[in-house]
Parts: C-alpha cells; structure tokens; sequence
C-alpha cells in the first residue's frame, strides 16, 4: 500500500477493534502488500486489511471457519468478536488470532507436507465455488500481452511466458482435470509456525485443480513426502507457478522489494527447466 493508504488502514483496523470493545492502543506492521496484516496491542489481535475494491474477505473468512471447524491445520479468526467483515474508511478489515511465533527453525519437508495433505483432505470435503487454477494463469497471460502494463519487459521475454503460461495451462489442465479445491499458494509465506503446528493462512487464492498445483509453490523437498504425487505434472506446474510469479514482477504497478531483479533471474530459470525437461511451448 502507498503511505497515505497504511495510514489509513492503521487507523480504520484500531478504531474497528476499538469498537467491539478490543483494548487496542498501538499496532504494528507485519506484511505490506495488496493488503496490510497488523498486531493491535494490548488486545493481541491479527488484524488483516484491504481496500474494499481489492478483496475477498467475505469468502476467505466463511472458508477458514469451515476448514478450522473440520480440523484443518489454519490459522482461526479471533474468537472474541463475531467473524465477520468490517467495513471502515474505504477498508474491509477481519480479526484472526495472532500466533507467537516459536523459535526460528527449519520447518522439516515431512511436516510441510504432512499440513499441506491434512488442509487438502478437509478442502476435498467442502462443496464452495472457487474459480479454475486456469483463471489464474489467464490472468497471468493478460498482464503479460498488456504492454501498457509491463512496459519494461522485452519481447522475446514476452514471447517466452506468454507461450509457456499459455501451453502449460493448457496441457496441466487436460493432464489434471477438474482436480479439488486447493489453497492455491501454500508458499512458505502463507505457513506459520506455531506451537500448534504449522498453519495455513491467507486463502483469497483458493482454486480448483491438481494438487500438484499446489505442491508448486511448496519447496521441492516437500513433494518428496507427499503421497500419490505425478512427478510429470508436478514438473510442469513448478515452471508454470514459475512462469505466474514472473508475470507478476514485470506489472509496473509491481511493489516487491527487488521484484525485477527476481523477474531477471526467474526469467533464466524458466529457460533452463525448459531445455531441461524438453517442455515445447510452441504448440
């Protein structure tokens, strides 16, 4: 968000929590992104806000109650208030319950994939209408013929995702099927650790499609302890997500710390798993 916005932001969460009767008296920023994630102090709350224009508040909150009422490792809205969207200031705002981060460790490939496989047994169980990952990658590909939007990107980059975004939906999608509703970018961003266990949160990039699709966003040792796993698809997902996020560091509106510098080097890589696999994005 820009600084005028954070402000804002600050202040509509505080005064949302204060009116639910939340002792809040200072916040801090945890995450800046399209959306501002906040811990409002005393009252200890994760406070997660976005302009209204930009959200899906009300769908990721009705879908982490559902997951966390059937068992699902993610993380809980903040029990004391009712779940809902607040509404303040041009924001939607939701409370979650912060978590006290235990002390730094390596979250081991077993136990990442061991919550990514208990969150994928309660998604099979939920009957919500969530669009096709091909949406997402269709998204993708509009930014990327958009010269407007991604006025620094050369062409024969432009060139080389558009017709990997393009093939690789194409082929994931007919080699996956209909697939089952997935978290949609279970990166380790979106993974607390707690004494809980890990958790999943942030769940506006909900999808239908393979979970191989999923399991693309994971670190690869992570697939290694995943059962039933097509390591063809999974391949070809890896530099699809690969080919997503790139897409999204050429965006001018792009505010990634480093971000083209990571559209650079994730450009080389896109290249070299290409001629690795002998993937023809030509088709």
């Amino acid at each position: 968000m820009q600084a005028s916005e954070v402000r804002r932001a600050v202040a509509a969460a505080m005064a949302t929590a204060s009116s639910l009767d939340l002792p809040v008296d200072d916040a801090t920023v945890l995450h800046d992104s399209n959306k501002l994630t906040l811990r409002l102090l005393p009252c200890d709350v994760l406070a997660r806000v976005a302009p209204v224009a930009h959200q899906v508040a009300q769908f990721e909150v009705g879908l982490a109650q559902r997951l966390a009422e059937s068992g699902c490792p993610v993380a809980a809205l903040d029990p004391r208030v009712e779940p809902r969207v607040h509404e303040r200031d041009g924001f939607v705002i939701t409370l979650w319950t912060y978590y006290e981060p235990v002390t730094p460790q390596e979250v081991s490939p077993a136990d990442y994939a061991d919550a990514l496989e208990r969150l994928h047994a309660g998604m099979r169980k939920l009957d919500v209408p969530t669009p096709q990952f091909t949406d997402r990658v269709e998204r993708a590909q509009q930014l990327v013929a958009n010269r407007d939007r991604t006025p620094a990107l050369a062409d024969a980059d432009r060139e080389l995702l558009g017709d990997t975004l393009r093939s690789l939906g194409r082929v994931i999608g007919e080699r996956g099927g209909t697939g089952q509703l997935l978290h949609g970018e279970p990166h380790p961003g979106n993974v607390l650790t707690t004494k809980n266990g890990l958790l999943f949160i942030d769940f506006e990039t909900c999808c239908r499609g393979p979970v191989e699709f999923d399991l693309a966003h994971a670190p690869e040792e992570v697939s290694a302890h995943y059962p039933g796993v097509n390591q063809d698809l999974l391949r070809e997902c890896r530099i699809l997500v690969l080919a997503m996020i790139t897409a999204w560091r050429w965006d001018r509106d792009d505010q990634l710390p480093n971000g083209r510098r990571l559209g650079m080097e994730w450009l080389g890589r896109i290249r070299a798993a290409l001629d690795q696999d002998g993937v023809d994005t030509q088709g």
